[in-house]
């Protein structure tokens, strides 16, 4: 699986971790167009390049402060919340 998406994401999931976050990328069609994973800096340093696309993560400890980042890098964020 690239790194480097060849479709543009469309929808990407993030897996947040303790120390280490896994991006899941779909294309418009819904394929899996990038798999990575990132240490927690390497993140925003990773999505500042990547046109603007729908991001959801569970809403858990970390999710708020990473979610207002990728907002702010014109993004459009959905928390997740756990599930019971």
């Amino acid at each position: 699986m690239p790194n480097a998406p060849l479709q543009p994401v469309a929808t990407l999931g993030i897996d947040i971790g303790k120390n280490s976050f896994h991006l899941i990328g779909l294309d418009a069609r819904g394929a899996i167009v990038l798999r990575q994973k990132l240490s927690r800096g390497q993140v925003e340093q990773r999505l500042v390049n990547m046109p603007t696309c729908l991001i959801g993560m569970e809403a858990c400890v970390g999710a708020h402060h990473l979610s207002r980042q990728l907002l702010a890098l014109g993004h459009d964020v959905k928390l997740i919340p756990l599930s019971s």
